[in-house]
């Protein structure tokens, strides 16, 4: 055998076992990714204009190797994010936040942190519509979680445990799989949150 420079490995005989069939559904989109597609297909049919908050950072230190690659070497938060999304749909504000697990039975609550609680809570008592996605990546399952279940959940110990999974389908509402959008959030809004208007 040859060692090439590039390390062309040597070939190995193919397995006769029977694999598992591939499910090639979402495959190698992230969840965020699938958020934002979702939000693309909602603004280009007018449904909704929901987009995806920046994170508000303070450069500090930028390297540049080379001219056209600067790098940003060393940045920090300038203040403590709220959550990932907002918009509008038919006239309420949207509000909510986005996580995502390899857990097949509970959500860490430590993902959660007391201003985003807070944060949420200010946008329920004024009348927003504020809630969470969480995805189980090992399930390929998309839960809504309305804020109101959260904020309780999290009290109960200030985010130190995790929200069983049992939890999340009884007080929230599995999303459905569409091909478009990718996660079909205002469905649920439209027919649980704001009771089909």
């Amino acid at each position: 055998m040859v060692n090439y420079p590039h390390k062309v490995a040597k070939k190995t005989a193919v397995s006769t076992q029977r694999k598992q069939p591939t499910d090639f559904a979402n495959r190698g989109m992230t969840f965020e990714k699938m958020i934002n597609e979702s939000n693309q297909y909602y603004l280009s049919r007018g449904l909704a204009v929901i987009h995806k908050k920046p994170t508000p950072i303070q450069i500090v230190k930028v390297d540049y190797p080379q001219r056209s690659r600067a790098k940003i070497v060393e940045a920090y938060f300038r203040q403590a994010s709220t959550t990932d999304y907002s918009g509008v749909y038919k006239g309420h504000y949207i509000d909510f936040e986005a996580k995502e697990t390899q857990q097949k039975q509970s959500m860490p609550m430590k993902n959660f942190h007391q201003h985003q609680i807070d944060h949420m809570a200010a946008v329920v008592q004024q009348g927003g519509i504020c809630f969470v996605l969480l995805h189980f990546a090992k399930l390929n399952e998309t839960y809504l979680l309305p804020a109101l279940a959260l904020i309780s959940y999290y009290n109960i110990d200030h985010g130190t445990k995790s929200m069983p999974l049992s939890y999340i389908q009884e007080n929230g509402f599995l999303v459905g799989k569409d091909q478009l959008p990718s996660i079909p959030y205002l469905d649920i809004i439209e027919q649980k949150l704001l009771g089909g208007i």
